[in-house]
């Protein structure tokens, strides 16, 4: 049997080069990342075209940036114990704590700011500390520990007060925080933007940061891996409580002085804030500069709808609406991040 071979040839043709003089650029993760920023903008936009004659203006801008650094210390500090896996509901009351302690020890007992702040810091380590124990040592839900320790600080709160508000603080936290303006901005506000570059800096670049994450993602793998997940969720705790202080004094510079139940109004828009962070910039993970821009996302439609006589309760249904779906939203964005690195 013979065999014919067909000796036509072919004309290969050179496969197609990319053109590496555009490089593609994925722009689903990109607008995931800003999202945010650009709804932030947005708001000021709309904001600035419905009321041209207040609120694009710089001394707008100024209050905003300087007003709202106590809720930005407190959201920072929330995203500690977080970033763990863990609750800490009695931040708020810490914080107002501190206020207290730093009043009621300088106006009604005379004694001199800086040993009055120091024990204000004492005060709220003390109560971090019980709210780690708490939590690791007799395995009480984080959730729960801290919502009946933030409950029993604030019953301490009234009764150091005796119920009302303590006012003649030391001209010298006032000049610290409200008193003293850097290019029109307060003082408070730098402070709290050092907070959240150092928060990011820890968070990022340090080890503890990614101890705090894979303690949260799986404390039972962590454990396995070698790490003292007990210390760390304690030590978030603990942590989340020291920056709690640190708003209390900021708070009190702020009032010149303490009052036993305004604190309570920061703990929505905290919670809001440290989640809806969590949808930006590092998508998928609590971090400061997320915090930062959802903060003032927040505040910026607050005072907008102020600005246009909008009823004074629309803004607890705008930071309850908004901590809804900033969780709806993290938790979407932390199972597609989960997901997407598990492929």
């Amino acid at each position: 049997m013979s065999v014919t071979l067909d000796k036509t040839t072919t004309t290969k043709r050179p496969a197609p080069v990319a053109d590496s003089t555009r490089p593609r650029v994925a722009l689903g993760p990109l607008v995931e990342k800003y999202a945010l920023v650009l709804a932030l903008v947005a708001v000021v936009l709309v904001f600035s075209a419905l009321r041209p004659e207040i609120y694009p203006t710089a001394n707008n801008l100024q209050n905003i940036l300087g007003s709202q650094a106590v809720l930005l210390i407190l959201a920072l500090g929330l995203i500690v114990p977080l970033t763990a896996g863990e609750f800490d509901l009695s931040a708020v009351s810490t914080m107002s704590l501190a206020a207290m302690t730093i009043a009621v020890l300088n106006v009604q007992q005379g004694w001199s700011l800086l040993p009055a702040i120091a024990v204000a810091v004492l005060v709220a380590l003390f109560v971090g500390v019980v709210n780690a124990v708490l939590v690791v040592r007799l395995h009480i839900d984080s959730f729960i520990a801290t919502l009946g320790s933030g409950t029993v600080v604030l019953g301490v709160v009234q009764w150091i007060s005796d119920s009302t508000s303590v006012t003649g603080i030391d001209a010298a936290l006032v000049d610290a925080t409200i008193g003293t303006r850097l290019f029109g901005v307060s003082l408070q506000f730098y402070y709290a933007l050092a907070l959240v570059l150092l928060t990011a800096v820890i968070f990022q670049y340090t080890p503890i940061g990614r101890r705090l994450l894979f303690v949260g993602r799986g404390p039972q793998v962590a454990r396995l891996s070698g790490l003292h997940v007990d210390r760390i969720r304690g030590g978030a705790l603990v942590t989340s409580a020291l920056v709690a202080a640190l708003a209390g004094i900021v708070y009190a510079g702020m009032l010149g002085g303490a009052d036993p139940s305004s604190g309570q109004s920061f703990m929505l828009p905290a919670f809001a804030a440290a989640f809806l962070g969590a949808t930006a910039i590092v998508p998928g993970r609590f971090n400061a500069f997320g915090t930062l821009v959802a903060v003032y996302f927040l505040v910026a439609g607050v005072v907008g709808l102020q600005m246009l006589g909008v009823a004074s309760f629309v803004q607890q249904l705008f930071y309850g609406g908004a901590l809804v779906v900033a969780v709806a939203l993290s938790g979407a964005v932390r199972r597609r991040t989960a997901s997407r690195s598990a492929r």
